[in-house]
């Protein structure tokens, strides 16, 4: 199963209201309501009516970000915007608005293989903009439905030639990959691919207990050879101090009692001593 999120259409819109379409149509009204009253008769109102009407028609304004596809029966005429431009009405037709700025689209490959058949869900966002709104318009018939499908065919291609373990660790490398590739398939189509971005990754949750106790196990291993460094390194220091005491009674001595001391230094402390201990320390001399 797949989900996609289409940001857009590229249908043909609609003719869109615009302050200079009602501004010819209320001179048309104006000018034909005034010739009617002044000649007592109704033919100038509807036929300014009518006229203007289809006056309305002409003006078209684009925004900024955009780029209108003016086709004259039929065939292309070329392309306007942004701002205030003029069609002839009824043979020339806006067939598209294409909007150049730049869109996010969801998409996601969900149950989809890794080359080491296990299955994932991954979610992604895709930022891409049209850089040609010529071929956006006259190449592809729904151009951002065509990246969307294109951006996920990419995503599933690339889950399923790349192992987990690169597919967890290694998302620059893949985003970067699934960047070009995408940018590649669309860039017949006008469009130019920015970045994408992976949101998550989903595995199997049996598969997530193992991974954690997999990592628990390499942690607990690693505990334990740190302590037997540790162990190793206290002994080897002990070596050395034996040598040192073995030569200098006093020190050992010195030492004695200072184990004395902060062993009963707490109130109410109690320490047992081996006889053997006494004498080899010489803690009764």
């Amino acid at each position: 199963m797949a989900s996609i999120i289409n940001p857009l259409g590229g249908a043909p819109s609609l003719p869109r209201l615009n302050v200079v379409s009602v501004a010819l149509f209320v001179t048309a009204l104006a000018i034909g309501a005034a010739w009617s009253i002044a000649t007592v008769n109704p033919v100038p109102f509807i036929v300014l009516t009518l006229a203007g009407v289809v006056a309305m028609q002409s003006p078209r304004v684009a925004q900024q970000w955009e780029r209108a596809i003016v086709l004259r029966l039929g065939r292309f005429q070329g392309m306007r915007g942004p701002g205030l431009f003029w069609i002839v009405p009824f043979i020339d037709t806006v067939s598209s608005w294409i909007d150049q700025r730049t869109i996010t689209t969801t998409f996601a490959a969900e149950q989809t293989l890794t080359s080491d058949t296990v299955p994932v869900s991954v979610d992604a966002v895709l930022f891409w903009m049209v850089h040609d709104a010529q071929k956006a318009a006259l190449e592809v018939q729904e151009y951002s439905q065509a990246v969307s499908w294109a951006a996920q065919t990419a995503l599933r291609d690339i889950i399923g030639r790349t192992d987990l373990t690169d597919l967890l660790r290694g998302r620059e490398r893949i985003e970067t990959e699934l960047q070009q590739l995408i940018d590649q398939r669309s860039n017949p189509w006008g469009v130019t691919v920015q970045s994408v971005e992976m949101r998550d990754v989903v595995i199997p949750p049996a598969l997530q207990d193992a991974m954690s106790r997999e990592a628990q196990a390499a942690r607990e291993k690693q505990a334990r050879i740190i302590l037997g460094e540790a162990e190793l390194a206290i002994a080897h220091s002990f070596s050395e101090a034996a040598k040192e005491y073995h030569n200098n009674p006093t020190a050992l001595h010195l030492r004695a009692m200072n184990m004395l001391y902060e062993g009963l230094k707490e109130k109410g402390a109690l320490m047992l001593i081996p006889s053997s201990a006494v004498e080899s320390m010489g803690m009764g001399g």
